[in-house]
């Protein structure tokens, strides 16, 4: 349930409910495009899931029909440091893993998703789509350096993918079976089921021991650019850390099995 002391977000809307934290961009007349507002939201939601043992896992999501994000609201835009030393990539503030959480992530995308929304999707550890989205980079086509985005998108698709995707700009919209196709997302459904779908897995994974769940993300992102050797020797401290005597969590005896399902 939610905690008495919930506070009112003004770009998104966010609950608490069955070790589920549901977080929706709430900006749907600006196609839930990120301002200064929403990059210090999310740092204020972040610190709030990695500190609170109630929450087991986030899903993401975003509302109105029309987009997920549009990226950055050029309109509001985001403040500057005067010293270009001091200033910060937003990623930093929108992004779960730069915030040091280890908590799975589901984030549900439909519509148009572009550009900034890949601070979002390229930190998930789940993402499903409606089979209507598309996914494009508008950078390139305003006269912008797109690099970013499409470098954290090169650590989660065929390398070639994100090079047309960021240099193609607003010419081509990549579909969501495209998207399917090259591992960007996990699964497609219908837009109207889309958020009950994103509901459903992260009720699957809150049921699973929650240390279990954090040391299996955390292991895995920290040893993504790391060798292959030198990760599977790091991820053995992860599994003496997570399970202190080499026992897993949940007892064998009496343990029942799920029905598994086919995808």
């Amino acid at each position: 349930m939610a905690r008495d002391d919930e506070r009112d977000y003004t770009t998104v809307l966010f609950e608490v409910q069955d070790h589920i934290a549901t977080v929706t961009l709430d900006r749907a007349d600006r196609l839930n495009a990120f301002n200064q507002a929403m990059v210090e939201e999310f740092r204020e939601i972040w610190a709030r899931v990695r500190t609170d043992d109630a929450i087991h896992v986030v899903v993401l999501r975003a509302a109105g029909d029309r987009a997920f994000s549009s990226g950055v609201d050029v309109t509001d835009g985001i403040v500057k440091a005067e010293n270009v030393w001091s200033q910060e990539d937003p990623g930093r503030g929108l992004g779960p893993k730069q915030n040091k959480v280890w908590k799975p992530v589901v984030t549900a995308v439909h519509g148009m998703v572009a550009g900034g929304a890949f601070y979002w999707i390229n930190e998930s550890d789940i993402v499903i789509s409606s089979d209507d989205a598309t996914f494009f980079d508008p950078h390139v086509s305003y006269g912008m350096t797109s690099a970013l985005e499409p470098i954290g998108l090169a650590r989660r698709i065929p390398l070639g993918e994100a090079l047309r995707w960021a240099l193609i700009g607003l010419d081509e919209r990549m579909s969501a079976a495209r998207a399917r196709e090259i591992g960007l997302v996990s699964e497609l459904v219908p837009q109207g089921e889309l958020w009950a779908r994103a509901d459903a897995l992260a009720r699957i994974i809150a049921a699973k021991p929650p240390a279990a769940v954090q040391g299996t993300v955390k292991a895995i992102w920290e040893t993504l650019d790391l060798d292959r050797e030198t990760a599977q020797a790091v991820g053995w401290n992860y599994t003496t850390i997570g399970n202190p005597i080499g026992m897993p969590a949940v007892s064998r005896e009496g343990f029942v099995k799920p029905e598994w399902k086919l995808r």
